[in-house]
């Protein structure tokens, strides 16, 4: 950020590399999406399954929410240790079985998705390093085109991964709207970074918080699970996130205590029912900030062209918060404690 006087940490400079590397995603991409496209018509999964653990299976809950409503296909979320733990083996044969990860290397990962091509499964990575396992293993992969990511703390990865599988959307679709959104996508990922102040102003008022609670819906509530596990990891915040509507299902006693809210608002169908549920913690006397497209938030983010790309600039801006909290704090967001970048787990 201007005027900072010693070098930005990665974080921030790799949450600034998120408009080129959609750009590249969208181009480099194009030609896989109809090999993709082809099988899933021929053999018409009757429903997802995702495989993915942390910040990558916070994208597959954004995943559910976009499969479900543009393709009424239903999802669901494995539990790899099931597998690797338990040693069950699912009868997959029919699914489309979709992993998500940055490194491609958690063995848990690559053992489930391995399993559900061997019963048959039409099998999905969504990965970063293209010579992984994780990538080896799968019958298609649509990589992130991200480039190496430093920081222990996801950024673009995350990003790319809610937008992977959204070109093999718009041509099942023939939504032709949202693969005009999709190209237009990193402009509006750059006016978002434009808000790089606004995000580091609203920040410092964080800066004493030990808890808040983080609120989303619909496509938003992956982004908000993703937020409650950055602000965990880069400043040891205890955030929590619920969805807008479960939190009024006994959780809203915590803003009795003075919790502070941080709500996600939205760019489509659900943000009406949103909307009405943060005005009636305003009205309970909730401390409630917002980042999002919509009108009147704290940070009012980019809507883009299609619903389905708003949590995209969400995320962003929330990035750019989240590492201006960990900096008001006196921390490093790249070195948290008892953390590495490439997690493997069983």
């Amino acid at each position: 950020m201007p005027g900072r006087a010693t070098p930005d940490p990665l974080m921030l400079q790799e949450t600034r590399q998120v408009p080129a590397a959609l750009a590249r995603q969208w181009q480099e991409n194009a030609p896989l999406i109809s090999p993709l496209v082809r099988a899933i018509r021929e053999r018409q999964p009757a429903y997802a399954v995702t495989v993915a653990r942390g910040s990558s299976d916070h994208a597959c809950t954004f995943l559910k929410y976009a499969l479900e409503t543009q393709l009424c296909l239903p999802v669901v979320s494995a539990a790899p240790s099931v597998l690797t733990l338990y040693g069950t083996r699912l009868r997959l044969a029919g699914a489309l079985v979709v992993a998500v990860s940055q490194s491609g290397a958690s063995p848990d990962i690559t053992e489930t998705l391995r399993a559900a091509r061997e019963a048959g499964a039409l099998t999905v990575a969504l990965v970063n390093v293209q010579d992984s396992e994780l990538a080896a293993t799968a019958e298609f992969v649509l990589p992130l085109r991200c480039g190496e990511e430093q920081a222990v703390a996801a950024t673009k990865s995350f990003i790319a991964s809610l937008t992977a599988f959204l070109p093999v959307l718009a041509e099942l679709g023939g939504d032709h709207a949202l693969t005009a959104a999709l190209e237009a996508l990193p402009t509006d990922l750059r006016r978002t970074l434009e808000l790089e102040e606004q995000a580091a102003a609203l920040a410092r008022r964080y800066r004493f918080a030990d808890q808040l609670l983080i609120l989303g819906r619909g496509l938003n509530y992956g982004v908000a699970q993703e937020a409650a596990l950055k602000l965990k990891e880069t400043s040891g915040v205890h955030a929590e996130a619920y969805s807008a509507a479960e939190f009024s299902h006994g959780p809203r006693r915590l803003i009795v205590s003075g919790l502070p809210v941080l709500g996600l608002s939205a760019a489509d169908v659900a943000w009406p029912a949103t909307q009405a549920a943060y005005a009636e913690l305003l009205g309970q006397g909730a401390d409630l900030r917002t980042i999002g497209p919509a009108q009147g938030s704290t940070l009012t983010t980019p809507a883009g062209a299609h619903p389905l790309l708003a949590p995209a600039c969400t995320a962003l801006a929330f990035y750019l918060f989240a590492a201006y909290v960990a900096l008001e704090r006196g921390l490093d967001p790249d070195h948290p404690p008892l953390l590495s970048k490439v997690t493997r787990t069983r």
